[in-house]
């Protein structure tokens, strides 16, 4: 699996702020690499690169937990499959990796989604959107009208589609404020130069009240069921907090959201694949042949390759 852009593992290396030589296609990305980056990331969020790894993280997590096939998959994961015996074999293959963003049309106009599953004859039957915020989480409650009309507009023209929406925030605590005061400036690191606004989680270690209101706000956009139901409603929905301490860095918070919550990222990639399951296969038996989720062979050359993988891959 390594090659001149990758550590052994195969995990992208030397993802600096402003980094010219920032991957521009889909890189081999588990969870803790993704959200490590995002926690770290200095530059400017409008270039996108500290929320890039995330959308690549889940183009290859849909391909080896989800069963789909990496050339349906925009940004393209950086596999490839082939049947042999009757069963099929995953690959890890860099060189057929491939960047973007899939432009999907919608009731109102069209709209660059950042993880996008497409079927030949369908078009697009899944997708995911991927938002992430390091600061300023009073504006929090501004996001909620983009995120729904986001979502209103790509369901007008396809009401079958499965649309999940990944909120990541850094869960900065006020502790690390503190610090920021009684420390020199030029000795901090960007994690601990902290303004009020930026605080998200407060000294009980409870998070700040402008960040529940955003989890309540989300539990009413989560679970549509069936393509008779609220096309502004998406079909899972999680919001991640993600640590920031020395040691602790990219891990999810587990205290928050609660573990009754909805919107726990442990229940989004599950809910999407069920509903993807309801409509596109069990719906459709006749479509059985395209729409069917692969299921891998346990001797496939991509997972000997030193690949860490933190979540099920789906086996045949």
């Amino acid at each position: 699996m390594p090659d001149n852009k990758h550590d052994p593992e195969g995990v992208p290396v030397g993802l600096d702020d402003g980094d010219e030589a920032f991957p521009k296609t889909c890189q081999w990305t588990n969870q803790q690499q993704a959200l490590a980056h995002f926690a770290s990331y200095e530059g400017p969020t409008q270039s996108q690169q500290h929320i890039k790894p995330l959308h690549w993280y889940v183009a290859c997590r849909l391909v080896v937990e989800g069963g789909f096939r990496p050339d349906e998959i925009t940004p393209r994961p950086p596999f490839e499959i082939k049947k042999q015996r009757g069963e099929w074999r995953l690959t890890y293959n860099p060189e057929l990796a491939q960047g973007g963003e899939a432009t999907v049309l919608g009731g109102l106009k069209t709209k660059n989604v950042d993880v996008v599953v497409s079927k030949p004859g369908l078009g697009p039957v899944l997708a995911i959107s991927c938002k992430g915020m390091t600061g300023a989480f009073r504006n929090l409650t501004n996001r909620m009208e983009e995120t729904i009309g986001e979502c209103t507009n790509l369901h007008i023209t396809y009401p079958a589609l499965v649309f999940g929406y990944l909120f990541v925030i850094r869960a900065n605590r006020a502790i690390e404020a503190a610090a920021a005061i009684s420390a020199p400036t030029d000795e901090l690191t960007p994690a601990k130069q902290l303004k009020a606004n930026d605080i998200a989680m407060a000294l009980g270690g409870e998070p700040v009240e402008s960040i529940i209101r955003f989890h309540s706000a989300l539990r009413e956009l989560t679970g549509r069921r069936g393509i008779r139901n609220d096309v502004s409603r998406y079909e899972a929905v999680s919001l991640a907090m993600v640590e920031m301490a020395d040691g602790e860095l990219g891990k999810l918070l587990t205290s928050y959201p609660a573990d009754s919550s909805p919107l726990r990222l442990e229940r989004f990639f599950e809910g999407l694949y069920l509903r993807y399951d309801e409509r596109f296969v069990y719906s459709a038996p006749d479509l059985k042949s395209v729409t069917q989720r692969l299921e891998w062979s346990s001797d496939s050359p991509a997972f000997g390759a030193g690949m860490v993988i933190d979540y099920p891959p789906r086996l045949s």
